[in-house]
């Protein structure tokens, strides 16, 4: 099959309105989940500690501290389950992973500088 085949079908499974965040935010990701023949939405908030892959593959990792334990979920950005992408805060990192999050307990280990607004 041609390339441009691929990049067809690819386009009609993209997100309509793109997901603007980026490592370091703090974000909210709504999911849809199917308890049997019912359907609700589910938030889980953290800060972003990586994305990966390109196109209609790409994906990133979400992290949290829930009862005193560090939990990650890793969420497709293009996925129908995933509803939307709130913002919440931005964060200024100089890395594409932070990684060393997990090394960090209490509050050092969501604390990610925020984003200064030059005016």
């Amino acid at each position: 099959m041609s390339q441009a085949l691929f990049d067809k079908i690819e386009s009609e499974q993209f997100r309509k309105e793109p997901a603007v965040f980026g490592v370091g935010d703090s974000v909210r990701v709504h999911t849809k989940v199917i308890e049997g023949d019912k359907e609700r939405i589910q938030v889980f908030s953290g800060v972003v500690i990586g994305r990966r892959g390109r196109g209609l593959n790409s994906t990133f990792t979400v992290r949290r501290i829930s009862y005193g334990e560090g939990v990650e979920r890793v969420f497709p950005v293009h996925s129908p389950r995933v509803e939307k992408i709130e913002v919440e805060k931005r964060g200024s990192v100089r890395r594409a992973k932070l990684t060393y999050l997990r090394k960090r307990v209490g509050k050092v280990a969501v604390a990610v500088k925020e984003k200064e607004a030059h005016a």
